[in-house]
């Protein structure tokens, strides 16, 4: 089984970035125990803080994975352009978020993504990438 991680803007800065609502880890620390657990899969991961390169990812991988982890942090709300990638490519996403969207900033209430996903995951903090894996199993 192959599954692609893909973290949007920001989440590069996990460990450091707003530790009462991300936590103290590093997404690079998690994801070495996401691939420790569950070794009979073949993880990618991918961070950018570039919308088109995200888009690139995902139709990249969209066609060839058994599934794709997607968490384009502000990009969620603003762009329809990974909605419409997300939308176009056969492999299952699951969108995923950190934080529970629906209990911040009223602009965080709107995914142009959820509605074109297989399912959307929020509010477990880093648990949900992994919540999200246990989706394709």
């Amino acid at each position: 089984m192959k599954i692609s991680i893909i973290n949007g803007p920001n989440l590069n800065l996990l460990g450091k970035r707003e530790p009462e609502i991300y936590g103290s880890q590093t997404f690079e620390e998690y994801f070495t125990t996401l691939q420790i657990k569950y070794p009979t899969i073949e993880f990618s991961y991918f961070q950018s803080n570039i919308e088109g390169e995200l888009i690139d990812k995902i139709q990249e991988f969209g066609f060839s994975f058994d599934g794709i982890i997607l968490n384009a942090g502000a990009y969620t709300h603003t762009s329809i352009g990974i909605g419409d990638a997300v939308k176009a490519v056969t492999t299952p996403v699951v969108e995923v978020h950190i934080s529970n969207t629906f209990s911040r900033e009223g602009f965080r209430h709107q995914s142009y993504i959820s509605g074109n996903a297989k399912g959307v995951i929020l509010g477990f903090g880093l648990k949900s990438y992994e919540l999200a894996i246990q989706s394709f199993l």
